[in-house]
């Protein structure tokens, strides 16, 4: 049976870090929030099979965990993903890698965020990502938004918008909806929405007003071509 995201229901997680004193810290921050943790583990397999057992609403993944420390904790999210897709998966990385957040947005699934380690610190910012994936919403790091965007291969279709369009298409693609974005960029509401509409017509993407499946789009287009 598949999982359905519930904001209504207790925000529960399953933990996963190999750092035991980070895992320990993010733990101790998401208890004082009210969250639920329901298991802390050090590595993949384990927190695989925490999943399967507890099917919380949200898990925490490290990018690098044992044997290997390259690419397990994601390949883990990923199979979470394909397996229990109701379930958000929120991945810490200590450095931007454009392919990690391309591979998570690849899996067309609500609940997705790519946050670097460094937002744990930014507390009030990085527990709004944690409830806005639980909630089955999409959040990307800005760093690895402007490095999707400002890649080499990307320049092309980048120069087809303006400053201001740039602007709001990084906060777009950070999971912000139009309304946040007005009030971060302190825009009004139309210009944030003529803005939008000018960043589909110029990328030749769909207007799709879905917030998880527009930044999927968009950042698919500027990954792929």
């Amino acid at each position: 049976m598949t999982e359905t995201p519930e904001s209504t229901a207790p925000l529960t997680v399953v933990l996963a870090d190999d750092a035991v004193l980070l895992r320990e810290g993010v733990r101790s921050l998401l208890e004082d929030e009210g969250i639920e943790v329901l298991a802390s583990v050090g590595d993949g397999e384990a927190l695989l099979a925490e999943v399967a057992r507890h099917r919380p609403r949200l898990a925490v993944v490290d990018v690098r965990m044992p044997p290997t420390h390259t690419n397990e904790g994601l390949l883990a999210a990923l199979r979470i993903k394909r397996e229990h897709p109701g379930i958000g998966v929120l991945v810490l990385s200590q450095h931007v890698a454009r392919e990690y957040a391309s591979d998570l947005l690849a899996s067309e699934s609500a609940g997705i965020g790519y946050l670097l380690k460094d937002r744990i610190t930014e507390i009030d910012g990085f527990l709004d990502a944690v409830h806005r994936v639980a909630d089955g919403g999409t959040v990307i790091d800005p760093a690895v938004v402007r490095a999707l965007l400002r890649a080499p291969e990307q320049k092309r279709a980048v120069t087809r918008l303006t400053p201001r369009e740039i602007e709001v298409l990084e906060a777009m693609a950070e999971g912000l909806s139009n309304r946040g974005i007005a009030e971060r960029l302190f825009l009004s509401l139309s210009t944030v929405e003529k803005a939008v509409s000018a960043v589909f017509d110029k990328l030749e993407l769909p207007g799709d007003e879905g917030t998880s499946r527009r930044v999927q789009a968009v950042l698919r287009y500027l990954d792929d071509a």
